[in-house]
C-alpha cells in the first residue's frame, strides 16, 4: 500500500515538476517581450537590453507609436477581414459536411469519410494548390487565403462525433412532427452544439489570424497583407523604416517597437480565447470521445 502511494506520489511529482518547466519556458519569453515592450528610452542601457525585472518606470510609447502607422493598420483590417470571412466560410462548409456524415442512414456514408481522410493523409502539396489558386485568378484576393483551407479535416470529424452524441429521438421526433433535415439542423442540433461550434470557430480563428505562409505566397499587394506577415517583416527587417517610421531621434528603440508590435499581434486572441475558454473542454472531448 505504501508502495504504490509513494509511486502516485512520485508520479504527480513529475507531472507537476514538467509542467512548471513548461509554464516557465513560456512565461518567462512573454515576460521579457512585455518588459521589453514597455521599456522606455531612457532606461535602456548602451548594449540595448532592456531591464528584465519590473522597471521603475514604463512607456507606453512603443503602442502609441506603432498604432499610429497607416501600414499597421492596415494590415490589421485585413487580418480581421481574413480571420471573420474565413471562419465563417469554414463554419458554413464544416456544419453541413458535419452532420451529414453523422447521419448514419446517409448513402455512402463510409465510403464519403474514406475519401475525406484520404485528402488528409495524402495532401497533394503546394505546387498543385498554386497552380490551382493561380489559374482561378484569386491571386491578391481574400478567396485566395480563405478557400483552400475552407474545411479540415480534424474539425469535421470532432465536430461530426459530437452530432452523433446528440440522442436520435430528438430527431425522429421533429421528423414526427413534420421537419426536414435542414431544420432539424437549424432548429435543433445547432442550439444544442453550442460549445462544439464556438471550440471549432475558435480554431478556424486561430488558424485564420496567425497565417503568414499563405499570404506570402498569393497577396504580392503590400497593402493587402495581414499583421502576421507584417510582423515577420518588422522582426527580420535590416531596415524598420521600410515598415515603421523610425529614426535616430524615436521616442522608443527598435526592440521595443519590435515587441510591442508582437503583443499588439496577439492581443485579439488573447481577448477573445478566455471568452470561449470555458466551452473547450465540454466542446472538444465530446466531440473527440465516443462512448
Amino acid at each position: 500500500m505504501k508502495t504504490k502511494w509513494r509511486e502516485e506520489i512520485g508520479f504527480q511529482i513529475l507531472v507537476n515538476g514538467f509542467l512548471l518547466a513548461v509554464l516557465i519556458a513560456i512565461v518567462v519569453p512573454l515576460w521579457r517581450v512585455v518588459m521589453t515592450s514597455l521599456t522606455p528610452l531612457d532606461l535602456y542601457n548602451k548594449s540595448g537590453v532592456p531591464a528584465f525585472m519590473w522597471p521603475w518606470d514604463w512607456s507606453f510609447a512603443a503602442y502609441k507609436q506603432v498604432l499610429q502607422q497607416q501600414l499597421f493598420l492596415g494590415a490589421a483590417l485585413n487580418s480581421a477581414v481574413i480571420t471573420i470571412s474565413g471562419t465563417a466560410l469554414s463554419l458554413a462548409l464544416t456544419v453541413p459536411l458535419a452532420y451529414a456524415l453523422s447521419t448514419r442512414s446517409l448513402p455512402g456514408r463510409n465510403l464519403i469519410t474514406t475519401l475525406i481522410l484520404f485528402t488528409f493523409l495524402f495532401h497533394p502539396g503546394l505546387i498543385p494548390d498554386y497552380l490551382l489558386v493561380t489559374r482561378l485568378g484569386l491571386q491578391n484576393t481574400v478567396l485566395a487565403i480563405i478557400l483552400p483551407p475552407a474545411v479540415s479535416v480534424y474539425n469535421t470529424l470532432v465536430m461530426r462525433a459530437f452530432f452523433e452524441g446528440i440522442p436520435e429521438e430528438i430527431k425522429e421526433a421533429a421528423r414526427i412532427d413534420g421537419a426536414n433535415d435542414l431544420q432539424i439542423l437549424w432548429r435543433i442540433v445547432l442550439p444544442l452544439s453550442v460549445p462544439i461550434l464556438l471550440t471549432i470557430g475558435m480554431f478556424y480563428a486561430v488558424w485564420f489570424w496567425n497565417e503568414f505562409f499563405t499570404p506570402i505566397i498569393y497577396l504580392n499587394d503590400l497593402t493587402m497583407q495581414p499583421l502576421p506577415v507584417l510582423l515577420r517583416n518588422i522582426l527580420m527587417s535590416a531596415r524598420l523604416n521600410e515598415y515603421l517610421e523610425y529614426d535616430a531621434y524615436t521616442v522608443s528603440p527598435v526592440a521595443t517597437l519590435q515587441s510591442a508590435s508582437v503583443l499588439l499581434t496577439m492581443l485579439p486572441m488573447l481577448i477573445l480565447y478566455p471568452m470561449i475558454q470555458r466551452y473547450f473542454t465540454r466542446g472538444a472531448l465530446i466531440g473527440a470521445v465516443k462512448e
